[in-house]
């Protein structure tokens, strides 16, 4: 009872901070708000805290409190999850599919809902601006202007507000350590569509706001004199200008036609946001700079901290070669790293690049492989060829003499409890090497029912539809032959349905078929001496505390840079003077500073703020570190390398089918399959290309009950999830 109600505590905790800043952004427009803001920055000024303190605080800090009463909620979270199963409830229905659309993907009734309420606070953002804009218009003493242009100016400028929005959420879809939106039950690989989608309107938005002003300073005749003014003060326009133009090259080389096939240039591209952000700050000044602060400070502090977690690297232990051209990774793993199926890791070579991560799903389960973790990895594209080929050109070389392949590992990040097994039933739809997450939930579910442990709930029933173009990745489901045979002792049945689309029928049973994975050929790299161990993320104590020390760090070298460099106006200022005279006495020591004094100032601190933190987290990291150098390769791997002779004798080929020629009437197994459950509510995942996911996801829509709140007769409650692990 006692971590139920402090976990119930922390979730009102959150949604209180997280509904104060959400009424922050709609009360920044309103007159009302801008006459007390000013009138508390005022009285902030004569404080040691200063307006920056008060900013940061308000505007800031809220975010970054969230992200850590989020993480000590997700470790108490996890505790309780784990022999529940999904209750079945009338909102759960709104996080189904509602739209199933090639255009815009799988949209839930919530992100549906969030994206149109997003809209509308834009448009009341926008509309509160401009009308009370058009009411107070003067003419500008530098730029003679009509009325139209006046208008269309702060039109133009109303936009760039707009921008500014969507920037403060930009960066938080994109958190791993910190991730904000793992506490709504979002993992990262899945909210990265929202980056994208802000990304967008970002720079729509933006591209509206530089070009309509530099239309009407073209109109005007002031253009020459105005796009590379650097104003003391004020709005800087050339780093506006810089800001746009770096913005669009990042937007262009993150658009899926260069991702997908240039994948380099839209990853070394993407390293432009340092130029992007230090810019935008010199554009729009430090006041602005804080509403878009939290998601640059989470960001940058989990870049750092993921950067010391890939450090010390490890070295792959040995690796197998598949027909299909397909590599499957052993990596060294500490044994009280415990991850949970479905979760995944992201891995950088030196030899083959050394800035380039990418990220894989992990097949092997922490329960039962406590040294060693495995990846698969296709071979589809430069890098991943690369590996392959620098993998293949090991096979005939001694392993004395074979040079080990170091590595770094960030990671592994997934859900914080076991979703997918706390439903009554489970139906798995994978394509081709799509069925590497569904692996580590087949390892987890036979290691359960193998040690006898009732630690977990698992399904009654399983079945994995698998469609492949060549029945050469059947192989890939060698390592979990051990569930397809169907124990009478065992606590859940699984059903495997392979398709194989582009081979005709070749007589080979399903037994066979994966015997054929003797055909993998294997490498063992010699390793001389003690070597790293994969020990995951910090604990998500320490992160929370870590998030804590940097900003305690930042406000407090903030404060005092400010007292330092920047002169103060709190001795001119009497106690009883008029506001006038506060006012004036206050903006004349500004006019001796420039504008950027101030934002080079939070660079700085920032900096400092990030370079004690990372000291602290060192330390931690070495703590880890120096009692656990792992020994060379135990016998684990000579065990994997035998499954494929030992575990697949026993299979019941009458359970299981494989069908050649065509891909699966999906209506139809689904169908099979709800009957054979009988009502019951039943999880599907689904982890293959988009065409597949918007296939089972309108399926889902169409059978689900869950809508049908009103129907006597019990219909299945198709709850879907929708893996990507395409980036």
């Amino acid at each position: 009872m006692g971590k139920a109600a402090v976990v119930i505590l922390l979730k009102v905790l959150m949604i209180l901070i997280s509904t104060a800043w959400l009424s922050l952004w709609l009360l920044k427009p309103t007159n009302l708000w801008t006459r007390k803001w000013k009138a508390a920055e005022s009285s902030a000024r004569n404080t040691v805290f200063g307006y920056y303190g008060l900013d940061f605080t308000v505007y800031t800090f809220p975010v970054i409190a969230v992200a850590m009463i989020g993480l000590v909620y997700l470790k108490l979270q996890s505790w309780g999850q784990r022999n529940s199963r999904q209750i079945r409830s009338s909102t759960a229905a709104f996080s189904n599919p509602l739209v199933t659309s090639s255009l815009v993907g799988i949209l839930s009734g919530v992100e549906i809902l969030s994206v149109f309420l997003f809209i509308l606070f834009l448009a009341w953002t926008f509309y509160t601006r401009i009308s009370h804009d058009f009411t107070q218009l003067t003419p500008m003493e530098s730029l003679k202007l009509d009325l139209w242009q006046l208008k269309f100016l702060r039109v133009a400028t109303r936009f760039g507000l707009l921008a500014e929005a969507c920037l403060a959420l930009l960066l938080l879809p994109i958190l791993r350590e910190l991730a904000v939106f793992r506490i709504l039950g979002i993992q990262f690989e899945a909210s990265v569509r929202y980056h994208i989608w802000l990304g967008t309107a970002m720079i729509c938005f933006a591209t509206f706001h530089g070009a309509s002003t530099l239309f009407i300073w073209g109109v005007s005749h002031y253009i020459q004199d105005e796009i590379t003014k650097w104003q003391r003060t004020g709005r800087i326009y050339l780093a506006g200008e810089i800001t746009l133009v770096v913005g669009l090259v990042m937007w262009i080389t993150s658009l899926p036609q260069i991702r997908r096939k240039r994948f380099e240039i839209f990853y070394y591209m993407h390293h432009l946001y340092i130029i992007f952000l230090v810019f935008f700050l010199l554009h729009a000044g430090d006041r602005h700079f804080y509403m878009i602060f939290a998601g640059v400070f989470l960001f940058c502090l989990d870049k750092l901290l993921r950067i010391l977690q890939s450090w010390p690297q490890t070295h792959i232990l040995s690796a197998r070669l598949y027909p299909c051209k397909v590599v499957e990774l052993i990596l060294p793993k500490d044994t009280g790293l415990k991850y949970t199926p479905t979760s995944i890791i992201f891995m950088k070579i030196p030899s083959i690049s050394r800035f380039q991560w990418h990220s894989f799903s992990i097949t092997s389960s922490s329960t039962i492989d406590h040294h060693t973790m495995s990846v698969l990895v296709k071979c589809d594209g430069r890098w991943t060829t690369s590996l392959y080929d620098n993998i293949r050109a090991h096979l005939d070389s001694d392993a004395d003499k074979m040079k080990p392949i170091p590595v770094a590992i960030e990671g592994p990040y997934g859900p914080s409890s076991l979703t997918f097994l706390r439903y009554d039933n489970l139906l798995l739809v994978a394509g081709g090497i799509g069925i590497t997450p569904f692996l580590s939930i087949l390892h987890e579910i036979a290691a359960t029912q193998g040690n006898g442990s009732s630690r977990y709930r698992l399904p009654s029933r399983i079945q994995l539809i698998y469609v492949v173009k060549k029945s050469q990745y059947i192989g890939l489901l060698q390592s979990a032959s051990s569930l397809l045979q169907n124990h009478p002792s065992n606590k859940c049945h699984l059903k495997l349905k392979v398709f194989v689309t582009q081979e005709k029928q070749c007589g080979a049973t399903l037994g066979e078929m994966l015997n054929e994975a003797s055909q993998v050929q294997s490498v063992h790299f010699g390793l001389k001496g003690p070597i790293y161990a994969i020990h995951g993320p910090q604990s998500l104590y320490w992160t929370a505390a870590l998030a804590g020390i940097a900003s305690i760090t930042f406000l407090v070298f903030l404060i005092c840079f400010n007292h330092i460099f920047v002169p103060s106006g709190k001795n001119t200022s009497g106690h009883h003077s008029s506001k006038q005279a506060v006012s004036s006495k206050m903006k004349a020591p500004k006019e001796k500073s420039p504008s950027w004094v101030a934002d080079i100032l939070i660079i700085s601190s920032f900096i400092i703020s990030l370079a004690c933190t990372s000291v602290v987290a060192i330390v931690l990291r070495w703590r880890r570190l120096k009692k656990e150098e792992v020994p060379l390769v135990s016998s684990k791997e000579e065990k994997v390398q035998q499954l494929s002779s030992i575990e697949t004798k026993g299979v019941v080929e009458e359970e299981h089918e494989v069908h050649f020629g065509g891909r699966p009437n999906l209506k139809d197994e689904f169908s099979k399959f709800l009957n054979e459950t009988n009502g019951s509510d039943i999880g599907v995942v689904v982890s293959g290309p988009e065409t597949m996911k918007e296939a089972v996801a309108s399926l889902c829509q169409q059978k689900s009950g869950c809508f049908q709140i009103g129907n006597k007769e019990k219909k299945p409650y198709l709850s879907f999830h929708a893996l990507t692990f395409t980036l």
